[in-house]
């Protein structure tokens, strides 16, 4: 059986406030956390739908790190042979308003690594916020 992958892109965004770094993370309508992403339009490179799709979901716009890409994949629940594949950035924001976007989101809000890291559902993305944060501080 032939495998088919949607593709979206995105990033962990983070800011920092007080000395810490705090992580944006955004719950879907269905009630699942992660960090905004979006599907890639066409002849978009996977940086300009990451910045995209975080500007789209919560309304800044933040710079894109050098030196971090990671991709969490996983089977799409219903669809069979089909596999969601997600590359994250690192992206840091500085003296903008989240404004979320209500249609898509629930809420979003900006939380220190270990809020994060209990919120999240899913190892993927867990492990993928743990290389950021390694990232961060190196």
């Amino acid at each position: 059986m032939d495998l088919t992958y949607e593709k979206s892109c995105g990033a962990i965004v983070y800011t920092r406030g007080n000395g810490c770094i705090l992580y944006l993370v955004i719950q879907n309508i269905g009630g699942i956390f992660g960090f905004p992403k979006g599907h890639t339009e066409d002849g978009e490179m996977e940086e300009q739908t990451a910045v995209r799709e975080i500007y789209e979901e919560v309304g800044i716009t933040p710079r894109l790190l050098d030196g971090f890409r990671e991709i969490d994949e996983h089977p799409i629940p219903g669809k069979e042979g089909a596999i969601k594949q997600i590359v994250y950035f690192l992206a840091e924001y500085t003296d903008q308003t989240i404004i979320y976007q209500k249609e898509e989101l629930l809420c979003a809000k900006l939380i220190s690594f270990e809020e994060a890291t209990n919120l999240l559902q899913f190892d993927g993305i867990k492990n993928i916020l743990k290389k950021a944060n390694n990232f961060i501080n190196s």
